[in-house]
């Protein structure tokens, strides 16, 4: 939705860039699928959410397999980080490798903890 002024007010202030500048981005973002999660609820501080990110680009139709990482401050949530697990373009899938660490913090590699099923 190229909201720049949201973005920044729901990423945690901690890791928050100065700027966002959509004015370069060639990117028609399409929709986004939530495939997972871990923790996240009411009594929780901190939550993770897999999803996948599909949008166009120069014609073609991609999609971009993330996990991000939220905290939660006086009962609102903030986006921490993420990690691009894969990338799908033109049919081609890039992996970013589920033997590297998970994301959440547990010390398993992401195909032992986040990334099983």
């Amino acid at each position: 939705m190229h909201n720049a002024a949201y973005l920044q007010e729901t990423w945690d202030a901690t890791r928050r860039p100065d700027k966002i500048d959509f004015s370069r981005e060639k990117i028609d973002w399409l929709r986004l699928e939530i495939t997972g999660t871990k923790k996240g609820g009411i009594k929780d501080s901190k939550g993770m959410v897999a999803f996948k990110a599909f949008y166009m680009q120069d014609g073609k139709e991609h999609v971009m397999n993330e996990i991000s990482r939220f905290t939660k401050i006086n009962g609102r949530w903030y986006y921490l980080d993420g990690v691009i697990k894969s990338i799908a373009k033109g049919g081609l899938q890039i992996n970013q490798g589920k033997n590297a660490p998970c994301s959440c913090g547990s010390g398993k590699k992401f195909k032992r903890c986040c990334g099983a099923g």
